[in-house]
């Protein structure tokens, strides 16, 4: 029986020492919970401010809060082309800039005819470098350029280790992810700050919120294209310049492809525009921010395995591929 008082008295004072830690562990552990608790809360209610109240309130009058012309990049296929059209919806007349004259004149002509704007075009490619901007400068003159989509990109059409690609394949993403964007900012914003109102669209992608192997060079193209896009609002909101990054997941090529994750670039196109002066860093679509979501949280780990097998399933043959 002794044994047995004493254990039982053991425990007694054992329970009484970590008493004092297990109210710290519980305070801990509720602190934790109310976190998280009010993290869904505020993403539940961003999600609803974002994506499902604009979509109840009349258009905004893009025309009036930006200015007339709107410059697309990389806008003969995709969001690119999408947005663009979206953006003629709305009133405003279209700069559409690539490299492929006859698919521009096309959509020009296009847009012309289903939404009775103006439109300019601009045959450029962007993996050349700084030599073409002094003429799409002065293509640029005299137009009052209200938003500026830079859209234009190069992309892994199979993933790969970044050793294996060329010097110059590296130096197009470069050009086109990266320098094109600087630059394309750097021409229109002093028009923009002159007339103290403007929107600048970054497209991102969703590879930019992890670092992805395999796509090493594009997902920190993309990440980059994130950050500067972040920080230019900081500098740029306090005199009028909207600045967002826009972060797609996957779009569908075609009305086959569409799935309940995937829209097609229309319908994409259709809710990006609607986030336009509202959120600085955004999806573009709802669904795409409960993946973005996610993917902010995955361990870091996890997203790299995912992205070797991803990799190993696609085929160990890596090219780049211009977007048109």
């Amino acid at each position: 029986m002794a044994a047995v008082d004493s254990f039982s008295l053991l425990l007694r004072e054992i329970g009484r020492s970590c008493n004092c830690y297990m109210e710290t562990l519980a305070f801990i552990g509720a602190l934790y919970t109310a976190k998280t608790c009010f993290t869904f809360a505020n993403d539940t209610y961003t999600l609803i401010r974002l994506h499902f109240i604009p979509r109840l309130i009349s258009r905004a009058d893009l025309v009036k809060l930006y200015g007339k012309w709107a410059v697309v990049t990389g806008c003969t296929s995709g969001i690119g082309k999408s947005y663009a059209k979206e953006l003629a919806s709305h009133g405003m007349n279209i700069i559409l800039i690539s490299r492929n004259k006859e698919k521009l004149e096309a959509l020009a002509k296009e847009i012309v005819d289903a939404y009775k704007v103006e439109t300019a075009i601009i045959v450029v490619d962007f993996g050349e470098g700084r030599e073409i901007y002094p003429a799409v400068k002065k293509a640029l003159m005299g137009k009052e350029i209200g938003i500026l989509v830079n859209n234009v990109g190069v992309f892994y059409n199979h993933p790969d280790y970044f050793a294996n690609l060329t010097q110059d394949k590296i130096w197009e993403l470069i050009n086109v992810n990266i320098g094109a964007v600087n630059m394309m900012v750097h021409m229109v914003l002093p028009g923009m700050v002159e007339r103290k109102k403007g929107a600048v669209v970054n497209v991102s992608s969703i590879f930019c919120c992890q670092p992805t192997p395999q796509m090493t060079a594009y997902s920190a193209s993309k990440a980059y294209l994130d950050h500067f896009s972040r920080a230019l609002h900081y500098e740029y909101a306090p005199k009028g310049i909207f600045v967002q990054s826009l972060i797609p997941f996957f779009i569908a090529a075609d009305s086959k492809s569409k799935c309940f994750f995937v829209p097609s670039a229309e319908e994409y196109a259709h809710h990006a525009v609607t986030t336009l002066g509202i959120s600085k860093r955004t999806t573009g679509y709802w669904l795409h921010s409960i993946l973005f979501l996610l993917g902010q949280y995955i361990p870091e780990w996890l997203w790299a395995w995912g992205s070797y097998r991803t990799g190993n399933s696609l085929g160990k043959e890596a090219t780049l591929q211009r977007l048109p």
